[in-house]
């Protein structure tokens, strides 16, 4: 559905953004933010730029997409299981999978794969675009991923990763030679005030975020690392290395080279440990790396 816009002598001189985030039903300005991205606003046929100053008469065409469906739908996906009871679900996640329903993502997730395969037995917690999901990692990034099957389950999982208890442990490849064999960021992170769609290091409504990581292998030109996350921020390990100045191998957002033949970030989800939340015994689990990730350390040449 397309809708026009014409600016008035008020509104002259004004991002379009920022006057996109005042009409209905947009409402937002990230909401703006992503239709224009989208090339969905457009005057005299062309995409507009959200930094595009307004004048006055000006006509712009908005196309609003669908409305995303109010709930997610099953759908067989194949799914790779690594541990399953009647409380949790875990998963090794491809990289290109999407976790959850979003615009410009309403289905082939990995939520629609979980329904198909759990039935009704998925918390409702996260919402009825999110059942079961207590953690997301980047639809590029692969690897382990814990779902709660009842509701119960995903308030013990989730207060787990409040105090820290449920650990995640990821392996990656980095650019450039670490001095030391292991270390802390302590860093906090936040919206990057130069660009919101990007995080980064920063003071400003910002989040604590710590990583530690060791190194497991040094290459001539990139270094491949464990990382473990002591809280959850979005994009943490890249932004962390990259502000340490060894952005991901493939990760261009964060200042990353794409070589090697990788077209996203060297990032996979390599362990999980979390308490049962029924049990109350600790389960520790492990996947193997994946073949992309193998082909990318061969290409790196011989360790030193």
């Amino acid at each position: 559905m397309a809708e026009n816009l014409i600016v008035t002598a008020q509104e002259s001189g004004e991002r379009i953004d920022a006057l996109l985030a005042r009409q209905d039903p947009v409402r937002s300005r990230s909401a703006a933010a992503r239709l224009l991205e989208a090339g969905l606003v457009t005057t005299h046929g062309a995409p507009v730029r959200k930094n595009y100053r307004t004048t006055a008469g000006d006509v712009f065409s908005v196309t609003l997409p669908d409305a995303a469906p109010a709930r997610a739908q099953a759908q067989d996906i194949p799914l790779d299981v690594v541990y399953e009871d009647a409380d949790v679900i875990v998963v090794n996640k491809p990289r290109g999978l999407v976790v959850h329903p979003a615009p410009g993502h309403p289905d082939g997730t990995l939520v629609n794969a979980l329904l198909a395969h759990c039935g009704g037995s998925l918390s409702g917690v996260g919402g009825e675009l999110r059942p079961g999901i207590v953690h997301r990692i980047d639809k590029d990034t692969s690897g382990l991923l814990i779902a709660a099957k009842n509701d119960r389950a995903h308030e013990a999982l989730s207060a787990q990763l409040k105090d820290r208890t449920l650990s995640r442990v990821y392996d990656a490849v980095c650019h450039g030679g670490f001095h030391d064999d292991e270390g802390t960021v302590d860093a906090p992170i936040g919206r990057d005030p130069r660009n919101r769609q990007r995080m980064a290091v920063t003071d400003k409504n910002a989040r604590p975020a710590v990583t530690h990581w060791q190194v497991l292998a040094r290459y001539a030109r990139h270094t491949y690392i464990r990382c473990r996350l002591e809280t959850g921020r979005t994009h943490q390990i890249r932004v962390h290395m990259a502000y340490t100045g060894h952005p991901l191998l493939g990760d261009t957002v964060y200042g990353g080279r794409r070589d090697k033949g990788l077209e996203t970030q060297c990032l996979h989800a390599r362990g999980l440990r979390f308490i049962h939340p029924a049990t109350g015994e600790p389960v520790e689990l492990w996947t193997d790396l994946p073949d992309w990730f193998g082909e990318v350390l061969s290409k790196l040449g011989p360790p030193l």
